[in-house]
Protein backbone atom coordinates (compact mmCIF):
# COMPACT_ATOMS: atom_id res chain seq x y z
CA UNK A 1 0.00 0.00 0.00
CA UNK A 2 1.29 3.71 -1.02
CA UNK A 3 1.19 6.13 1.43
CA UNK A 4 0.61 9.12 0.33
CA UNK A 5 3.04 11.81 0.94
CA UNK A 6 0.71 14.30 3.33
CA UNK A 7 -0.51 11.19 5.22
CA UNK A 8 3.31 10.67 5.87
CA UNK A 9 4.12 14.19 7.07
CA UNK A 10 1.04 14.19 9.03
CA UNK A 11 1.73 10.99 10.73
CA UNK A 12 5.48 12.09 11.37
CA UNK A 13 4.08 15.46 12.42
CA UNK A 14 2.21 13.70 15.44
CA UNK A 15 5.24 11.86 16.01
CA UNK A 16 6.99 14.53 16.61
CA UNK A 17 4.56 16.55 19.09
CA UNK A 18 4.03 13.34 20.91
CA UNK A 19 7.19 12.95 21.67
CA UNK A 20 8.28 16.70 22.60
CA UNK A 21 5.18 16.98 24.85
CA UNK A 22 6.16 13.49 26.54
CA UNK A 23 9.78 14.71 26.99
CA UNK A 24 8.54 18.89 28.07
CA UNK A 25 6.40 16.46 30.91
CA UNK A 26 9.20 14.31 31.99
CA UNK A 27 11.43 17.66 32.32
CA UNK A 28 8.82 18.87 34.39
CA UNK A 29 8.53 16.36 36.82
CA UNK A 30 12.37 15.69 37.37
CA UNK A 31 12.27 19.78 38.15
CA UNK A 32 9.55 19.24 40.42
CA UNK A 33 11.08 16.23 42.00
CA UNK A 34 14.34 17.94 42.55
CA UNK A 35 12.62 21.10 44.00
CA UNK A 36 10.68 19.10 46.03
CA UNK A 37 13.76 17.26 47.55
CA UNK A 38 15.82 20.71 48.49
CA UNK A 39 12.51 21.87 50.02
CA UNK A 40 12.24 19.40 52.42
CA UNK A 41 16.00 19.66 53.40
CA UNK A 42 15.33 23.38 53.76
CA UNK A 43 12.35 22.58 56.17
CA UNK A 44 14.07 20.23 58.10
CA UNK A 45 16.91 22.43 58.30
CA UNK A 46 14.90 25.56 59.41
CA UNK A 47 12.83 23.13 62.30
CA UNK A 48 10.14 22.55 59.88
CA UNK A 49 9.62 18.91 61.06
CA UNK A 50 6.25 18.05 59.69
CA UNK A 51 5.92 20.67 57.50
CA UNK A 52 5.63 19.28 53.51
CA UNK A 53 6.34 21.31 50.34
CA UNK A 54 4.18 20.13 47.18
CA UNK A 55 5.22 20.88 43.92
CA UNK A 56 1.83 19.61 41.99
CA UNK A 57 -0.94 22.15 41.47
CA UNK A 58 -4.50 21.23 42.39
CA UNK A 59 -4.87 19.69 38.66
CA UNK A 60 -2.17 17.28 38.71
CA UNK A 61 0.65 18.76 36.87
CA UNK A 62 3.84 19.50 38.02
CA UNK A 63 4.60 23.25 39.24
CA UNK A 64 7.41 25.95 40.40
CA UNK A 65 5.04 27.35 42.60
CA UNK A 66 4.32 24.68 46.00
CA UNK A 67 2.09 24.61 48.57
CA UNK A 68 3.07 24.23 52.35
CA UNK A 69 1.09 22.11 54.23
CA UNK A 70 1.22 20.71 58.14
CA UNK A 71 3.24 22.36 61.32
CA UNK A 72 0.34 23.57 62.72
CA UNK A 73 1.83 23.35 66.02
CA UNK A 74 4.54 24.94 65.23
CA UNK A 75 5.42 28.28 66.10
CA UNK A 76 4.40 32.14 64.12
CA UNK A 77 8.55 32.46 63.84
CA UNK A 78 9.47 28.95 62.69
CA UNK A 79 6.59 28.58 59.92
CA UNK A 80 7.75 32.05 58.92
CA UNK A 81 11.32 31.24 58.61
CA UNK A 82 10.10 27.89 56.84
CA UNK A 83 8.35 29.82 53.98
CA UNK A 84 11.03 31.86 53.70
CA UNK A 85 13.66 29.24 53.32
CA UNK A 86 11.58 27.30 50.36
CA UNK A 87 11.26 30.69 48.64
CA UNK A 88 14.90 31.22 48.47
CA UNK A 89 15.47 28.14 46.32
CA UNK A 90 16.40 28.57 43.29
CA UNK A 91 13.36 27.63 40.66
CA UNK A 92 10.74 28.27 43.21
CA UNK A 93 8.28 30.52 41.67
CA UNK A 94 5.98 31.74 44.64
CA UNK A 95 4.49 29.81 47.59
CA UNK A 96 1.23 29.30 49.60
CA UNK A 97 0.49 27.38 52.68
CA UNK A 98 -2.87 25.15 52.45
CA UNK A 99 -5.20 27.18 54.09
CA UNK A 100 -4.63 29.87 51.81
CA UNK A 101 -2.62 32.11 54.28
CA UNK A 102 0.07 34.53 52.87
CA UNK A 103 3.43 36.09 54.44
CA UNK A 104 3.54 38.83 57.18
CA UNK A 105 3.72 42.51 55.30
CA UNK A 106 7.76 43.08 55.36
CA UNK A 107 9.30 39.58 54.22
CA UNK A 108 11.70 40.32 51.90
CA UNK A 109 11.67 37.37 49.17
CA UNK A 110 13.63 37.60 45.57
CA UNK A 111 10.96 37.28 42.88
CA UNK A 112 12.31 36.59 39.60
CA UNK A 113 10.54 37.02 36.40
CA UNK A 114 12.61 34.30 34.52
CA UNK A 115 10.67 31.76 36.98
CA UNK A 116 7.20 33.37 35.26
CA UNK A 117 8.58 32.83 32.07
CA UNK A 118 9.42 29.47 32.02
CA UNK A 119 6.27 28.46 33.71
CA UNK A 120 3.99 29.73 31.23
CA UNK A 121 5.85 28.61 28.68
CA UNK A 122 5.93 25.31 30.01
CA UNK A 123 2.28 25.16 30.56
CA UNK A 124 1.77 26.14 26.95
CA UNK A 125 4.29 23.73 25.59
CA UNK A 126 1.57 20.71 25.47
CA UNK A 127 -1.38 22.81 25.58
CA UNK A 128 -3.27 25.96 23.26
CA UNK A 129 -5.45 28.58 24.83
CA UNK A 130 -8.31 27.93 22.50
CA UNK A 131 -11.23 30.28 21.42
CA UNK A 132 -14.57 30.01 19.38
CA UNK A 133 -14.03 29.49 15.71
CA UNK A 134 -13.51 32.72 13.88
CA UNK A 135 -14.42 34.68 17.47
CA UNK A 136 -12.27 35.61 20.60
CA UNK A 137 -14.81 34.27 22.65
CA UNK A 138 -12.24 32.05 24.87
CA UNK A 139 -13.15 28.57 24.62
CA UNK A 140 -14.76 27.08 27.79
CA UNK A 141 -11.88 24.12 27.92
CA UNK A 142 -9.50 26.58 28.09
CA UNK A 143 -10.66 28.42 31.24
CA UNK A 144 -8.71 26.27 33.29
CA UNK A 145 -5.39 26.89 31.68
CA UNK A 146 -6.11 30.37 32.10
CA UNK A 147 -6.28 30.18 36.02
CA UNK A 148 -2.72 28.29 35.69
CA UNK A 149 -1.31 30.98 33.35
CA UNK A 150 -2.57 33.34 35.95
CA UNK A 151 -0.91 31.73 38.54
CA UNK A 152 2.26 31.18 37.25
CA UNK A 153 2.41 34.99 36.32
CA UNK A 154 1.79 36.26 40.17
CA UNK A 155 5.50 36.09 40.58
CA UNK A 156 6.16 38.36 37.86
CA UNK A 157 3.83 41.35 39.21
CA UNK A 158 5.84 44.88 38.49
CA UNK A 159 7.23 43.48 35.34
CA UNK A 160 5.50 44.29 31.82
CA UNK A 161 3.87 40.92 30.45
CA UNK A 162 3.31 41.17 26.41
CA UNK A 163 0.48 39.32 25.74
CA UNK A 164 0.81 38.20 21.73
CA UNK A 165 -1.90 37.01 19.58
CA UNK A 166 -1.29 34.75 16.31
CA UNK A 167 -3.51 33.22 13.84
CA UNK A 168 -2.18 31.36 10.48
CA UNK A 169 -2.27 32.80 6.64
CA UNK A 170 -5.79 31.44 6.10
CA UNK A 171 -7.57 34.41 5.80
CA UNK A 172 -7.13 38.28 4.36
CA UNK A 173 -4.25 39.63 6.56
CA UNK A 174 -6.25 43.11 7.67
CA UNK A 175 -9.37 40.56 9.45
CA UNK A 176 -6.23 38.19 11.02
CA UNK A 177 -4.15 40.99 12.47
CA UNK A 178 -8.18 42.15 14.19
CA UNK A 179 -8.93 38.95 15.27
CA UNK A 180 -5.68 38.18 16.44
CA UNK A 181 -5.54 42.28 18.50
CA UNK A 182 -8.91 40.78 19.81
CA UNK A 183 -7.83 37.32 20.86
CA UNK A 184 -5.33 38.71 22.98
CA UNK A 185 -7.56 41.42 24.53
CA UNK A 186 -10.08 38.47 25.68
CA UNK A 187 -6.50 36.94 27.08
CA UNK A 188 -5.86 40.20 29.24
CA UNK A 189 -8.93 40.60 30.38
CA UNK A 190 -9.33 37.14 31.74
CA UNK A 191 -6.11 37.47 33.61
CA UNK A 192 -7.21 40.59 34.94
CA UNK A 193 -10.98 38.94 36.66
CA UNK A 194 -7.93 36.72 38.39
CA UNK A 195 -6.07 39.53 40.26
CA UNK A 196 -3.08 40.37 37.33
CA UNK A 197 -2.80 44.19 37.08
CA UNK A 198 -3.84 45.70 34.00
CA UNK A 199 -1.44 48.70 34.11
CA UNK A 200 1.51 45.79 33.80
CA UNK A 201 0.04 43.49 30.91
CA UNK A 202 0.33 44.79 27.06
CA UNK A 203 -1.81 42.91 24.19
CA UNK A 204 -1.29 43.33 20.96
CA UNK A 205 -2.08 41.23 17.58
CA UNK A 206 0.43 40.80 15.08
CA UNK A 207 -2.49 38.52 12.58
CA UNK A 208 0.40 35.89 10.70
CA UNK A 209 3.29 37.58 10.53
CA UNK A 210 5.18 35.56 12.75
CA UNK A 211 4.39 31.41 12.32
CA UNK A 212 5.90 29.09 14.56
CA UNK A 213 9.31 27.63 13.31
CA UNK A 214 9.08 24.80 10.82
CA UNK A 215 5.52 25.30 10.24
CA UNK A 216 4.09 27.03 7.34
CA UNK A 217 2.55 30.03 7.61
CA UNK A 218 -0.87 28.37 6.63
CA UNK A 219 -0.79 25.88 9.46
CA UNK A 220 -3.91 26.17 11.77
CA UNK A 221 -0.77 25.16 14.52
CA UNK A 222 0.19 29.06 14.50
CA UNK A 223 -3.08 30.14 15.95
CA UNK A 224 -2.09 30.67 19.47
CA UNK A 225 -1.21 33.22 22.40
CA UNK A 226 2.49 33.74 23.65
CA UNK A 227 3.02 35.36 27.02
CA UNK A 228 6.57 37.82 27.62
CA UNK A 229 8.22 39.20 29.81
CA UNK A 230 9.49 42.01 28.31
CA UNK A 231 10.60 44.81 31.59
CA UNK A 232 10.94 44.61 35.32
CA UNK A 233 10.33 46.92 37.91
CA UNK A 234 11.12 46.03 41.34
CA UNK A 235 8.39 45.29 43.81
CA UNK A 236 8.09 44.95 47.45
CA UNK A 237 6.31 41.55 48.55
CA UNK A 238 2.77 42.16 49.64
CA UNK A 239 0.85 39.81 52.11
CA UNK A 240 -0.74 38.99 48.72
CA UNK A 241 2.27 38.29 46.53
CA UNK A 242 4.42 36.41 49.24
CA UNK A 243 4.07 33.34 51.08
CA UNK A 244 3.78 33.72 55.18
CA UNK A 245 3.67 31.56 58.19
CA UNK A 246 -0.51 31.17 58.13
Amino acid sequence: MIVRPPIAILAGALIVTAVAIAGASSTDQDLSAALSQQAQQNIQENGGGAIKARFINRWGHPTRHTILSGGEGLDEGTRDKVAKAVAAIPGVGGISWSDGSMMAQGGEVVLSPLHCQEDVDALLQARTIRFEESASTIDASSQELIDEVAMALRPCLGSIIAITGHTDASGPEPGNIQLSRERALAVQRALIDRGIPIDGLRAQGVGSAEPVDGLLPQDPANRRIEFAVVATTPLKPTPVDTPGPR
